[in-house]
């Protein structure tokens, strides 16, 4: 990483940290499935999108995980094919229920 870069990752960090109604980027990872769900009361979800809105990597964070879900739902529901005898049944079951989402 070039030192500039560095130096702006660790002034941006203290922008999150200290500005108020801002969450940090640990925090905002946290809130991610409550935000896709809908579920973060309205405050959390203004900070949440504030944050978006103010840092790039976890805009990409956002989309890479918001496009993983679309690929895994595509891929779970082109094939009825039955269940391979050898695969868990805790992998079946975690599968089953984010094709709910």
């Amino acid at each position: 990483m070039k030192p500039q870069n560095n130096i702006l990752r660790k002034l941006k960090g203290f922008m999150l940290r200290t500005m108020p109604n801002m969450i940090t980027c640990r925090e905002f990872e946290g809130f991610v499935v409550d935000y896709l769900d809908n579920e973060l009361p309205e405050k959390q979800r203004s900070k949440f999108e504030l944050h978006i809105r103010m840092c790039k990597e976890c805009r990409q964070y956002l989309d890479a995980y918001q496009r993983t879900i679309e690929i895994s739902r595509r891929a779970c529901s082109s094939s009825d094919d039955a269940v391979p005898d050898d695969v868990p049944d805790d992998l079946v079951k975690a599968i089953l229920k984010a094709r709910k989402y």
